[in-house]
C-alpha cells in the first residue's frame, strides 16, 4: 500500500486547508487512515482517523470541533478538511495506515506517507 499526502501550505490563523491523501494498492476491508502531525521538536501525535470501510472516525482533543476527516471509496482518498487554523497547528503532517484497528497511535500505523508541511502564520 502507497499513501500520499498533499495539499498543505501557509495559511493565516483562522483559516482553513483542506489535505488529502491518496491511498494506493489493496486495502483490507479493515484498513484505517490516520492523520498525524509533528513540530519541530515535538513527537509526531495522532491528529484523527477513519475507518475506510464505514467511516468510524475519531479526533484529537486538540482538533475536535475544527477538524473534519471524510473519505472516497471511489477514489481510495482520505481528506482532512482543517478550519479555524492556530499557529499551534503548524506541523508536517503525514497519512498513514493500516489493518489492524482504530487508533491515533502512530506506532500502531505500518504504511506512511511522505508528510505535507502546514504552516499557519499571519
Amino acid at each position: 500500500v502507497q499513501l500520499q499526502a498533499f495539499g498543505g501550505g501557509l495559511v493565516q490563523p483562522g483559516g482553513s486547508l483542506r489535505l488529502s491523501c491518496a491511498v494506493s494498492g489493496f486495502i483490507e476491508y479493515k484498513y484505517v487512515i490516520g492523520w498525524f502531525r509533528q513540530a519541530p521538536g515535538k513527537e509526531r501525535e495522532g491528529v484523527s482517523y477513519i475507518r475506510m470501510r464505514d467511516g468510524v472516525s475519531d479526533y484529537a482533543d486538540s482538533v475536535k470541533h475544527r477538524f473534519t476527516i471524510s473519505r472516497d471509496n471511489a477514489k481510495n482518498t482520505v481528506y482532512l478538511e482543517m478550519n479555524s487554523l492556530q499557529p499551534e497547528d503548524t506541523a508536517v503532517y503525514y497519512c498513514a495506515g493500516n489493518g489492524y484497528g482504530t487508533s491515533l497511535n502512530p506506532t500502531t500505523y505500518d504504511d506512511w506517507g511522505q508528510g505535507t508541511q502546514v504552516t499557519v502564520s499571519s
